[in-house]
């Protein structure tokens, strides 16, 4: 679990992340025209020995054309299907963002209120002494801990043999602030003043969810988000228990100390764990842009990083995220998702997950003219941050 949180968004997204830096090559193979060229997309996703993936499954859409593509397992030497599932890690956490803004449209939540407030005693009085709000926890200036701080790093044999491991919103969150047999951590600085991509914020999160309304997560998201935008292959963790990617699925290998490839599939993971495929990521995307989910008032947190007293975006914590582009070192993150400059001075906004074994992002201008959902399955455990599959792709997409 400590593999798909502590690793949020490990790459420089602003050209790069789904975009990588604009190599003249690269954008020229995208040939002329405003649409999309099928040849460099298909090169785009071809793999190479050092991709440390296994497969690959892509949908891309810009100016009213559409275009899906697989590689074919590079472990089995089978076919993946377009409409493989996948783990989507991360990319959860915009429809965490989602429910809590409906609860604040219905005035069950206010998301200047606090977290002590709405659950007192959850962070201990001698390290937080500031109020922190629901709203921080969602556009990463908290200041928390990040999840299981300080616990020491899995082995790989071990990270393999965790991944069966279930844990509620409650043990992480216990298991974080309240350690056995290690410190227990503080804040990394006051909330609102810096900005620190945070997955233990919306662990939070998603205790508030299931705290205001009584029910699961996994009920709130698919009644809220998943049936009412017909996300039929959608699916959240069931609780307590691992649970299979369904299939078709795009397979995800993990190697163990000797070498040896193990299909990661059946995981545990979290409440907010989810599998999806690239069709119902579109859907979803799509439904949040659009309006279906969200009301306007709503709707205009997801496209505002969050700012100082000056007007000016906060800074970035450190070098990890946020750190391209013309914003370097600000704030890139609004509530649930994160800005991306294109290299024509459009912007893409959406999110990017990990999971053990698989590497995945979805993305799209705020009009819907331009929009991709990828979904990588490692073959290495090397793969960290932006896969080079993605980079490729997006550059074939969007790069001219």
């Amino acid at each position: 679990m400590r593999r798909s949180s502590a690793l949020p968004l490990a790459l420089p997204l602003a050209a790069a992340v789904v975009f990588g830096a604009v190599a003249p090559a690269q954008a020229a193979a995208a040939g002329p025209g405003t649409g999309l060229n099928p040849a460099a997309l298909r090169e785009a996703i071809a793999l190479r020995p050092d991709d440390g993936a296994a497969g690959v499954v892509a949908e891309v859409h810009k100016n009213g054309e559409t275009w899906r593509g697989t590689s074919g397992d590079a472990v089995t030497g089978k076919r993946i299907s377009p409409d493989a599932h996948f783990r989507i890690g991360s990319i959860s956490k915009p429809m965490e963002a989602v429910i809590l803004l409906q609860l604040s449209a219905e005035g069950r939540v206010d998301l200047d209120r606090s977290v002590q407030h709405y659950l007192p005693g959850l962070l201990p009085e001698d390290r937080f002494r500031e109020p922190i709000s629901v709203r921080q926890l969602l556009d990463h200036t908290s200041g928390l801990p990040h999840d299981l701080e300080g616990a020491p790093a899995l082995s790989p044999d071990e990270e393999i043999e965790r991944r069966f491991d279930y844990l509620t919103f409650d043990e992480v969150i216990r298991q974080t602030l309240r350690p056995e047999g290690r410190p227990a951590p503080g804040p990394h600085f006051r909330p609102g003043t810096r900005q620190e991509y945070n997955s233990f914020g919306y662990r939070v999160a998603g205790k508030l969810i299931e705290e205001i309304t009584g029910h699961s997560y996994q009920y709130e998201v698919t009644t809220r988000i998943l049936k009412p935008l017909k996300m039929r292959e959608t699916k959240a963790a069931a609780p307590g228990r691992s649970t299979p990617v369904p299939r078709p699925y795009l397979p995800g290998y993990l190697p163990r100390s000797t070498g040896e490839l193990t299909d990661v599939n059946v995981q545990g993971g979290l409440p907010a764990s989810m599998t999806s495929t690239t069709g119902d990521l579109n859907r979803f995307i799509t439904g949040l842009f659009d309006g279906r989910l969200l009301r306007p008032e709503q709707a205009a947190e997801l496209f505002s990083v969050p700012k100082g007293a000056d007007g000016k975006p906060l800074p970035y914590a450190d070098d990890s995220h946020c750190n391209t582009g013309p914003g370097k070192g600000t704030a890139c993150f609004s509530v649930g998702l994160m800005s991306v400059p294109l290299p024509d001075g459009s912007v893409l906004w959406g999110k990017t997950g990990s999971d053990r074994g698989y590497r995945s992002g979805i993305f799209a201008t705020r009009d819907l003219n331009r929009r991709g959902v990828y979904a990588v399955g490692t073959a290495s455990s090397s793969v960290n941050g932006a896969p080079a599959v993605s980079q490729r792709l997006t550059m074939a997409a969007f790069g001219n």
